[in-house]
């Protein structure tokens, strides 16, 4: 059959039942190019045939549905062809119209001329109307069924009528649109009326009083009605259509342009969660992230130091703040002297890093601020440090010291009377590195010989925030898994004491409660990781590595308290609980330490029974716990550590003996007879102990009062708004870094919750809806960025869902295949490409401490996808190179500049269309 017209073509199709992409190819062939299809009226000769009967055509309307998902025709047309239609008592035409609006009123955007710019405006306007007169006409029909007795029908279909025109109108960028439409409408007037033009073709019937008059006409009729939802809903609608006029006299905050937020984000997420990680993998990342978006050097090294100093002045006061000093002062200069390996020319490099001071220094507001938060000149200390490692010349740093301080002399204020005597952050953490460094020495020493001595170097470590000082300069030098492996090592001389007086008895004691304290601080501080030696098959696991492994509770650890662990020999539980309940304090001389630590959960349980058999009263728990606490604390920490595992299992009207049990070992005992350093050690047990029940304490609605160090010691926990849906936190979180352009501190451990809460797949499921929910490609592309760079929390399980469960799903389902339109299509092609290059690359690396906290969800193609073997096959080798060349591009520092879709010999799967 030769065809002669559009109507004959779409009959044709109908009649021998093609599908909807053999139409597509056939209506290619039969109309050549010239003609668009909007020209030809395809959406509405569609419509029109879609809609003969009573019901609509299923057949024809999925032809409709691919012409839009395809772009064979343009939304304005298909929204004119659809504000055409006006028998509304047709319902399931009605619905199917509605569904059709569904797929794109959330994303119009249109390609070509003005004229086709301003044509989508005025065809948005008409829908607008048509939707206003269709739940009016829902509405009466309602309005006579609640007369009739019938009022299900016309219920629903108002609802429907109702939550499309919600949706529409919900969106700033269409009431912007309909805001043209209207001063478009009012020019077109005005022109009129000077005589200047005539009737515009294919002019909307419907105008801006036509919607007053409509919508006055819906508010009538709803006024009848009883439902108060659907009138709230109404109303919503009216007051958003009559906001639009008055658009432009409402600020409305644009985009921030902020640099380049994926370097800012990687750093930012270093720097909090993985002080300790190795710098290499670091200067990798970052190198990686530096060629995918081309950025120049100087820009590069610049939004390093902006990240740095966001992250100091934004840090909690206490152990982040230092964390963050360490991070800045000592890791990142490292970091950068690596990069410099990367860089064609040290020469070249020390320019450019040059480069980035001077444009950092035209940053004032943020230097003051920073300058402000440590107390001193912060770029003085970070320009010193540089030149230390050869990343500066002398006469740049002069030069840049000299500029930095004429600035400073117009700076607010910095010092006041109550912090002019506090010394400085980061003076303290470059001093404490070459300390640390000291320490590690004196541990090397044999214990035996100067018992006195080391428990002296301990003392001061224990005074003020020296302890968090020089954990954190060790964990930035990647020094901390010695420094504790000297502490383990410390731990373990300390278990027996042979013949000994009492001061060395004494000694001994300070010195296992010392550094078991220390330890447990490290734990829950920088991950247990750090602690955990080398498996070596036959060596003899140190007494601190089992408890800790076996009894400490962290996140995400639920530890059972009938485990054989909490349950020693009975004998010497029974000699432990007498010497609690009898004695008037601890004995000292030849107390084996760690055998009292692994009895103590079993001992008191033997109390607590007592308790609540009346056998014991008050007044010797109190006793016994004065006890526990009063010459060790690391008993009153195992004690503590049983008893949070013990609540948990327990009823709610078990649990008051137990949680008043631990608030009696929370607090300090306020006697002279204690052993030295008491106050200093009490405060780091009190912070470990916080840590330990917080869990807990949330859990059971119960308050403990641990004794305040003046500091947040657990600035990132209970994140997550309570009584709040985890999906609208994370919709909520990601939108609101999207409108700043970057991610802060905060935000990024919300968003690690919320990974952990609920697992990968959910999270990158949800962050990708938001993704593709983008219209504006400047939105898309920065919302790439940062989504990047919220799945550097563990970019390799969330690539797998992302490879292999969430673009399969997109791709093969056509309903779905309007989404992956420009631009959001193109922006999750390359995010895609760009977690399955990282994930590619560092495939044969550790995982970070904080990806190994995080249980792994079971995902089939794991060890497929990563071999551990470089032997065996790799699906993501096979997807990103087709030789071995290609596979090694990324891990030379002499890496060719050629764009990165360059380099990809196979790219991921287009959308349809």
């Amino acid at each position: 059959m030769k065809v002669v017209n559009l109507k004959q073509a779409i009959l044709q199709a109908w009649k021998e039942r093609w599908s909807d992409y053999q139409w597509a190819i056939n209506m290619k062939k039969f109309f050549p190019k010239g003609a668009t299809w909007d020209i030809l009226n395809l959406a509405e000769a569609l419509l029109e045939q879609a809609m003969i009967g009573p019901s609509p055509n299923p057949l024809i309307l999925s032809y409709l549905k691919y012409a839009i998902s395809s772009q064979m025709v343009s939304y304005s047309s298909v929204l004119t062809a659809i504000s055409k239609f006006d028998d509304f008592s047709r319902d399931l035409c009605v619905q199917a119209l509605l569904d059709i609006m569904d797929m794109f009123c959330d994303r119009l955007s249109c390609h070509g001329k003005a004229e086709e710019c301003i044509g989508l405006c005025r065809s948005l306007l008409s829908a607008l109307h048509w939707l206003l007169r269709c739940t009016a006409a829902s509405a009466e029909r309602l309005r006579e069924g609640l007369e009739a007795g019938t009022p299900a029908a016309g219920e629903k279909q108002l609802a429907m009528c109702l939550q499309r025109l919600e949706k529409t109108l919900s969106s700033t960028k269409n009431r912007a649109l309909l805001h043209i439409a209207k001063l478009e409408e009012a020019s077109l007037h005005t022109s009129q009326g000077l005589g200047q033009g005539g009737t515009r073709a294919n002019q909307p019937t419907a105008s801006w009083t036509a919607i007053e008059h409509s919508l006055l006409k819906l508010g009538e009729i709803l006024a009848s009605l009883s439902n108060p939802q659907l009138r709230s809903q109404a109303e919503q609608c009216g007051t958003l259509i009559r906001s639009i006029p008055t658009m432009l006299a409402v600020h409305s905050e644009q985009l921030h342009k902020t640099g380049y937020p994926t370097v800012h984000a990687v750093v930012l997420l270093e720097g909090t969660m993985n002080l300790t990680g190795e710098t290499q993998p670091l200067v990798e990342q970052l190198m990686m992230v530096k060629r995918m978006q081309h950025i120049p050097t100087p820009l590069f090294v610049l939004e390093i130091w902006k990240a740095c100093f966001v992250g100091l002045i934004e840090s909690p006061e206490g152990t982040e703040e230092l964390k963050w000093t360490a991070f800045t002062f000592l890791k990142i200069p490292q970091v950068l002297v690596k990069l410099k390996k990367y860089c064609h020319g040290d020469k070249d490099f020390t320019e450019d890093v040059n480069c980035a001071f001077e444009f950092l220094l035209k940053l004032t507001p943020l230097l003051d601020k920073a300058d402000q938060r440590c107390n001193c000149d912060c770029t003085k200390f970070l320009l010193q440090e540089c030149s230390k490692q050869g990343l500066l010349s002398e006469a740049s740093v002069t030069n840049l010291m000299a500029k930095r301080a004429a600035d400073r002399e117009h700076a607010p204020q910095l010092k006041s009377g109550e912090n002019a005597n506090i010394q400085p952050n980061p003076g303290l953490i470059l001093r404490a590195e070459p300390t640390v460094t000291n320490i590690l020495k004196t541990m090397d020493a044999d214990h035996s010989k100067s018992p006195e001595g080391l428990l002296g170097v301990l003392g001061h470590m224990l005074s003020g925030k020296s302890l968090d000082l020089l954990l954190a300069a060790a964990a930035a030098t990647g020094k901390l898994k010695s420094f504790a492996r000297k502490f383990i090592n410390l731990n373990e001389f300390t278990t027996h004491g042979n013949e000994e007086l009492a001061k060395a008895a004494s000694v001994r004691a300070l010195l296992f409660d010392i550094s078991f304290l220390m330890l447990c601080h490290v734990a829950q501080t920088y991950g247990s990781e750090v602690i955990l030696s080398e498996s070596s098959s036959g060596a003899q696991v140190p007494f601190f590595e089992t408890w800790m492994q076996t009894c400490m509770p962290e996140e995400g650890k639920i530890l059972n308290p009938d485990h054989p662990c909490f349950w020693p020999d009975s004998t010497k539980v029974e000699s432990l609980v007498a010497l609690l309940n009898n004695s008037s304090e601890m004995k000292l001389v030849q107390m084996k330490w760690h055998e009292a630590c692994l009895s103590i959960s079993a001992a008191i349980l033997e109390i607590l029974n007592a308790w609540e058999n009346g056998v014991l009263a008050f007044e010797s728990i109190q006793k016994i716990t004065d006890n526990i606490k009063g010459k060790v604390c690391s008993l009153a920490v195992c004690a503590v550590a049983w008893l949070v595992a013990h609540v948990r299992m327990l009823g709610l009207d078990e649990r008051e003996k137990s949680l008043q049990m631990i608030r009696q070992l929370a607090g300090p005992l306020y006697s002279e007879n204690t052993l030295q350093f008491y106050n200093e050690r009490v405060v780091i047990m009190s912070s470990i102990l916080e840590h330990m029940c917080a869990d807990v304490l949330q859990q059971t609605a119960t308050q403990i009062k641990f004794p305040s160090t003046g500091v947040d010691t657990m600035p990132y926990w209970n994140l997550l708004p309570p009584k709040r849906p985890i999906k609208e936190v994370l919709t909520d979180i990601f939108g609101k870094v999207l409108e700043k352009g970057w991610v802060d501190s905060r935000s990024i451990h919300i968003f690690d919750t919320l990974l952990h809460m609920g697992g990968v797949y959910w999270f990158c499921n949800n962050l990708i809806k938001e993704l593709l929910k983008e219209t504006r490609k400047e939105h898309t592309l920065r919302a790439v960025e940062l989504l990047y760079s919220i799945f550097c929390l563990d970019m390799q399980q969330v690539t797998l869902v992302l490879l292999g469960h969430i673009l399969p799903g997109l791709l093969t389902d056509s309903s779905k295949w309007h989404s992956l339109m420009d631009p959001p299509g193109t922006a999750l092609a390359k995010l895609a490409v760009w977690c399955a290059l990282s994930s590619y690359s560092s495939h044969k690396g550790q995982a970070s401490s904080r990806q190994k906290k995080r249980h792994r969800e079971d995902i089939e193609d794991y060890i497929s996808l990563f071999p551990l073997d470089d032997m065996q096959p790799s699906k993501l080798m096979r997807l990103l190179s087709s030789n071995e060349e290609d596979a090694n591009v990324l891990s030379s520092p002499s890496e060719s500049h050629r764009p990165l879709h360059e380099q990809l010999p196979v790219s991921l799967p287009a959308p349809h269309g």
